[in-house]
């Protein structure tokens, strides 16, 4: 997977656990980011609707939620992901922008990027092959970047697995049906299907991740946008458009509990940390006066993403600040009807 800010890779088998003991057949991932725990609701046999605002998150959708493995031919995929990645580099925008302008990656892998990726669009758009295969290409450019695993800057010195050579791999596809809805949580909650349990992992500060990973996102839509500073960040970065509610700290509490009140589910489930704008009292009593009869919190010790724990720093790649911890604590909220709150008590205790 994508290296990931606010990632649920260690709550991912919790998250399974909970939804299996609750009796769950369809669930929502509000705000699914790489898909992940979607990945893993599907994975246990549920019906999954994910949404998300970015662009790249609907692309991973559509590759591992809404894309059935058993409709695939494998070797046909196979056969053109080794095609493509023996296409010669051809520098273009990608190259210029990322491994030229900036240093995201070796300018030998962004010429492969641009020759794969203008690949894709001109044989492949609109095909069911087109997801799978771009979400291959975010992963394999994924692997060779010089990031700390955000895309706000780029690291002084060149990561050293930046230096190997872009390698495509066909994406672990799952049997089972899915649907992905690209869309703003606030108005997306209103047109999905009730279901027996939805997933809330709503961003937690102002950090946006439409600018967190701003590559991604022009790397999907091919649009070759002006951009600005060091990190030649997307210029719409800057439209209000592509900024949440969840990432206004004035806005955002009230925002959340509108939205646990809109939300058609039996179950809904939280994960939340102890550095988020909303403390964990708070998040209960939203979760209660949204109507649901019990709600119960797991409490889960967790390192901070390696970027928070690298520092601080300058544009020149100085220290300019220090880390004030090194771990912090993840909260699962689960609300619903009393018996189905304890039996996911029970299942991740």
């Amino acid at each position: 997977m994508l290296k990931y800010l606010g990632s649920k890779r260690t709550l991912v088998p919790v998250l399974g656990d909970i939804a299996e003991a609750v009796g769950a057949r369809t669930a929502v991932d509000l705000f699914t980011g790489t898909t992940r725990v979607a990945q893993e609701f599907k994975r246990r046999g549920l019906v999954v609707t994910a949404t998300d605002l970015a662009t790249y998150s609907q692309v991973l959708s559509d590759c591992y939620v809404a894309t059935d493995a058993r409709d695939v031919d494998l070797q046909e995929l196979d056969n053109e992901l080794k095609r493509l990645a023996a296409l010669p580099g051809e520098a273009g925008y990608f190259t210029e922008t990322f491994c030229v302008q900036s240093r995201f990656f070796q300018p030998k892998n962004g010429a492969r990027v641009d020759a794969i990726r203008n690949a894709l669009e001109s044989e492949h758009r609109g095909s069911p092959l087109y997801p799978i295969l771009l979400t291959s290409l975010m992963l394999a450019a994924d692997r060779v970047d010089s990031t700390t695993g955000v895309q706000m800057a780029y690291l002084k010195q060149w990561a050293p697995r930046s230096h190997n050579d872009l390698v495509l791999r066909r994406p672990e596809l799952l049997p089972g049906s899915g649907t992905t809805i690209g869309g703003d949580a606030m108005q997306t909650v209103d047109v999905l299907p009730a279901v027996d349990l939805m997933y809330l992992d709503p961003p937690y500060n102002q950090h946006r991740y439409f600018t967190n990973y701003h590559i991604w996102e022009t790397l999907v839509r091919w649009d070759a946008p002006e951009h600005y500073g060091v990190a030649c960040k997307r210029i719409d970065s800057r439209d209000p458009g592509t900024r949440s509610v969840f990432n206004a700290q004035r806005e955002m509490p009230a925002a959340f509990a509108d939205l646990v009140r809109r939300a058609r589910a039996e179950v809904v489930v939280v994960s939340y940390n102890d550095e988020s704008w909303i403390t964990a009292e708070q998040m209960m009593d939203s979760l209660r006066h949204a109507g649901h009869e019990d709600v119960r919190m797991l409490e889960f010790d967790s390192k901070r993403y390696v970027g928070a724990q690298i520092g601080i720093h300058s544009p020149s790649g100085k220290k300019v600040g220090t880390v004030s911890r090194l771990r912090n604590v993840e909260y699962v909220f689960v609300a619903g009807p009393t018996a189905k709150v304890e039996a996911a008590m029970a299942a991740a205790g």
